[in-house]
């Protein structure tokens, strides 16, 4: 799994940062989370094919993170993929903003795009799931309806090919069995899962974007491996994050000790700020696996 920043700016796109997107790819099975406005350039210059992206999850609806959705569509309706399909999922209302997005603009759309409302009421929830892994939100605490996402691998079995050998195992349609936890025989002998295998612990990835600081932020991060999250403000300017309904070094540093994150990624700075040191110097007082997002960051999970 790898994920690529695409954009480190809050609200407004600078000379140094674009606004939000992250590009994260799962063995070919790619989406973005949040598509903010230049996010296709962006893509373009991190090396990234824009065909490529099957989902897209909104955060919220303010326009430096959705405002690339709409060239996005046309841009994937223009590839040589026949009937291309994009899965779009966003808060409450999603689907009637995207119903007007489209018709904001003039051009034949040969996208099937779908679109789901996520409504977790307060509860994380599952809404995506299939044999490698879950997607789960859960809400946030922002100016309008916002949500945050986990990205969760399943569990492997990893089989251990010296201890499968000595059984009469090779590489093969048997593996693949034991693999998926099945029991399979040779010559005659029963060879479970258990005997050749031990169980890989799946990754954990959250984002939390545009939000103050809230219960729900622990309950979504608990245990990541990584955790993106948004760091607006320094810790001196606590009432603009108040006002404004952002967070700060403090707080993230906090969320991240608290939920017992192995790593997390500060993003989303205020264009007050020039360069993110002092980010990555505060933050670490709570949290010393904490580091600043810069556009085009590459992380493997």
């Amino acid at each position: 799994m790898q994920l690529t920043i695409l954009g480190t700016s809050s609200m407004v796109p600078t000379k140094e940062r674009n606004v939000s997107g992250i590009f994260l790819d799962y063995n070919g099975d790619c989406m973005l989370i949040d598509c903010g406005e230049g996010t296709q350039r962006q893509m373009n210059i991190a090396g990234i094919n824009r065909n490529k992206v099957k989902k897209v999850l909104i955060t919220h609806w303010h326009g430096d993170h959705v405002s690339g959705l709409i060239g996005l569509i046309q841009t994937l309706g223009n590839s040589e993929i026949e009937e291309p399909t994009l899965h779009v999922f966003g808060p409450k209302g999603t689907k009637e903003r995207m119903f007007h997005l489209m018709n904001t603009v003039s051009f034949e759309s040969k996208v099937n795009v779908k679109v789901k409302d996520l409504d977790p009421r307060g509860k994380l929830l599952k809404f995506f799931e299939n044999t490698d892994y879950a997607l789960e939100c859960i809400d946030m605490r922002h100016s309008t309806p916002c949500l945050g996402y986990s990205f969760v691998e399943k569990d492997k079995l990893r089989i251990q090919m010296p201890k499968a050998k000595k059984l009469g195992l090779k590489e093969g349609p048997l593996i693949g069995k034991l693999q998926r936890g099945e029991t399979v025989k040779v010559k005659g002998k029963e060879i479970t899962p258990e005997m050749v295998a031990t169980q890989q612990k799946g990754k954990k990835v959250t984002f939390i974007m545009d939000t103050q600081q809230t219960n729900n932020t622990l309950v979504l991060a608990e245990s990541a491996d990584l955790l993106v999250i948004e760091t607006t403000y320094l810790a001196e300017k606590e009432e603009n994050a108040l006002k404004f309904k952002h967070m700060t070094t403090n707080q993230v540093g906090m969320i991240a000790h608290t939920a017992g994150v192995k790593k997390m990624i500060m993003t989303h700075f205020s264009q007050r700020y020039k360069e993110t040191g002092e980010f990555e110097k505060e933050a670490r007082l709570h949290f010393p696996e904490s580091y600043a997002a810069y556009d085009f960051m590459k992380i493997k999970v």
